[in-house]
Formats: structure tokens, sequence, C-alpha cells
């Protein structure tokens, strides 16, 4: 990308959940090409340095939290990702086990990896390290968007615990953000009918999807020392949709 910042993230060990795909594989890229280690943590454990991981469940995450810092000693930054659409039906038709795996994703796993995670992030800070949380949420947790009731649901009570959060470590060096895209072109839109994709892209002052690579760069300013006096924020990346 032309005119990309540059950041300087040597030295820093970075979680990405969901990060093998998508979003999640942008954002990890991106450190990376910074100068970051990033460990990902996914479902599907895809090479020698991933870590298998279900979010939703806390015995997996103490698992993965260990695993990482035996391998990397610390860990500096957390990135929130993983993430689970569900199918696009009324919230009356909405099958129950649906609702409970979306939630479970998309607003435990946050819990779970930050709660599991802070101590670590905690150390990091106490020696003078710029510690980042950033959580990947959603617009359709701003504005609720018809027929994803149950992701519109999650992805608001990201937001609220993330600003909760930040208020909690605002003098801890641990600084906590999230962001809130709209749609953007991922395997993630396969959840969603092809009309609900339609009316979200047509919402769009841009008319299009977004990158995930668009997402990475906001990502990766919230995770660096550039960012310095926000926390607790929620950043939209909405093609012009979000003006408030």
């Amino acid at each position: 990308m032309q005119g990309r910042a540059s950041y300087d993230f040597s030295g820093r060990v970075a979680v990405v959940t969901g990060g093998a795909r998508g979003i999640g594989a942008a954002i990890t890229a991106g450190l990376r090409a910074q100068g970051a280690t990033v460990s990902v943590w996914d479902r599907d454990r895809l090479d020698e340095t991933a870590v298998q991981v279900d979010v939703g469940d806390p015995r997996s995450v103490g698992v993965a939290v260990k695993r990482t810092l035996d391998r990397h000693g610390h860990v500096d930054i957390l990135v929130n990702n993983a993430g689970y659409a569900g199918p696009t039906a009324l919230v009356e038709d909405y099958p129950v086990e649906e609702w409970q795996r979306i939630l479970n994703v998309n607003l435990d796993g946050v819990f779970h990896v930050t709660r599991g995670l802070l101590p670590a992030l905690r150390a990091s800070a106490r020696v003078g390290t710029p510690c980042r949380i950033v959580n990947v949420a959603s617009l359709a947790g701003k504005e609720g968007t018809p027929n994803a009731g149950p992701y519109s649901a999650a992805k608001a009570a990201v937001l609220a615990l993330t600003k909760a959060l930040g208020k909690e470590l605002a003098d801890s060096g641990i600084l906590v953000n999230a962001v809130a895209p709209a749609a953007v072109k991922t395997t993630l839109l396969a959840q969603m009918s092809a009309g609900h994709v339609a009316t979200m892209i047509a919402k769009s002052p841009m008319g299009r999807l977004g990158e995930p690579e668009e997402v990475a760069e906001l990502v990766l300013w919230l995770c660096s020392a550039s960012c310095s006096f926000n926390t607790g924020s929620v950043f939209d990346l909405s093609g012009g949709r979000a003006t408030y």
C-alpha cells in the first residue's frame, strides 16, 4: 500500500486470535512486517507457529496462554479478532444454539482471552513496554443490523467491555481500543445471505466492501506507540457510513 505508515514493533510479542484468515491474517502480516513476533491463536493449527485454541473455552485459553508464554516469555499486544457471524435470520426464528455459539465466540472469547493474558500484559507494562489491546468489533454493534440480532448484540457488548476495560487500565500502561468495521471482504460474508451482503454494501457511500488490509492499517496504529492518548475508544471503518 503506497504511503502506508511504518512502525517499529521489534522485540514486541503479539497474540492475534483468529489470525489465520481474513482480517486476522492481514493484521498478523502487518505486525510481522513491522518487526513483531506474532503468536496466531486459531481454532485450526495451520503451522508450527500457531496455537490451536477455542477462545470460548477458558480451559483451552489457559493452555494457549501457557504455551505462548513458555515459547516467547512475554506478551505485549493482544488483538481479539476471532469471530463468528452466524446465519441471517429474524430474532424470532433464530436457533438458540446459534445464539449461544455467536456469543461464545464473539463475546466470551474476548473476555476469556483478555482475562487470561492480562497478567502478562501488566508485567510487560511495568517494565515500560507500550502494551495494547485491540478488539475487532463491528459496525453492527453500534447500529444493530436487522436479521443479525445475535451478532449485533455480541459486538455491542464487546464495545461496552472495551470502554469499561479502557477505564480500568487507563493508568496501567495498557491501552484498550476497538475497531468497528462495516462489511469487509472476508470469508465471514459466506455465512450471510447474498441479499444481506448487498444491503450492507448499499449503505456505504463509497459503495464497496472494506479490505482486510484497511482494517489492519488502523489496528497497527492502535498497537503502536503513536497511539498514546486513546483508550476505551471505538474507531469506525465504514466507507463513510458511520458519521456519528
